[in-house]
């Protein structure tokens, strides 16, 4: 049987302006894709590994023992009245989601060079999955996290606002996509990045207050220079949700305006790239 015309669906290639360049809604139609890299990235992660999923317990610990010794003994940095050891739990735990988001992501482009150079799927679903998949190890920390206050309940008290941490996660997963972005695909270019990464975590975090309070920051201008800081704004609401005192505030706004803005320009970089992405890979 002879199809007509009208049977025959067309397509038109229009160059894509503004905010429809992003094309976010790739990530929903590829969302079965973007489940099983993020699956896999976690079985790579832990294939044989003779502790498993113990690390993720491990190296929050000995951080925090770390911190604890040199600056909460050593150092004598204040922490408000609260054991110092929970002040700098409180700031490991969105830490490392952070981190280990930014260590799989800024990579993710490079290490799937076969699928980028020989199927077509949104290159965004790459190092979402990847920071996607940091959220094992934080979930596995936080149950320790809960052992550890139900431990020291004599001197935390927890109030509403821990329901908070639910939103606080999803804004720790977001600031390291938004991060993730430019150092991806900057890697695609620039192969120097793949060693400056692991120079910028250290760096960001002693700028950001894991191990110490973001109140020991003079107030006025040091606070907003701070506040630019994602992470400074993002911890600090943690230690707010968890172990109460003053909210965070003005800082917390800025952080989260850094992040709005910083992933805003990722987006748009990313995709830019994107293009160049099978060729130069």
């Amino acid at each position: 049987m002879a199809i007509s015309e009208v049977d025959v669906p067309v397509t038109y290639l229009r160059p894509r302006r503004g905010w429809e360049t992003l094309n976010l809604r790739d990530l929903w139609v590829y969302r079965e894709l973007f489940y099983f890299m993020a699956w896999r990235d976690v079985k790579v992660r832990y294939k044989q590994a003779v502790l498993g999923i113990a690390w993720a317990v491990i190296i929050p610990l000995v951080n925090i023992v770390i911190f604890s010794i040199i600056f909460g003994e050593f150092a004598n940095v204040p922490s408000g009245g609260i054991p110092y050891p929970l002040l700098v739990l409180t700031g490991v735990l969105p830490w490392r989601l952070f981190e280990g988001g930014l260590q799989r992501g800024s990579a993710s482009l490079v290490q799937n060079t076969n699928l980028i150079t020989k199927v077509y799927f949104p290159r965004l679903v790459i190092p979402f999955s990847a920071v996607v998949a940091s959220l094992v190890d934080f979930f596995i920390a936080f149950i320790v996290m809960i052992g550890v206050l139900f431990y020291c309940r004599d001197s935390v008290t927890l109030t509403w606002n821990i329901v908070w941490l639910l939103p606080l996660t999803l804004l720790t997963v977001l600031t390291a996509i938004a991060v993730v972005l430019w150092l991806s695909a900057l890697n695609v270019q620039y192969r120097d990045v793949q060693h400056i990464v692991p120079f910028i975590i250290t760096t960001w975090m002693y700028l950001s207050p894991v191990a110490y309070s973001a109140a020991i920051v003079p107030a006025g201008k040091w606070q907003i220079i701070y506040g630019l800081n994602p992470m400074a704004g993002v911890i600090q609401g943690f230690r707010w949700a968890i172990l109460g005192g003053p909210p965070p505030g003005n800082l917390f706004v800025l952080s989260c305006v850094m992040v709005f803005v910083i992933l805003i320009t990722g987006l748009f970089y990313f995709r830019r790239m994107e293009r160049t992405f099978a060729d130069t890979v």
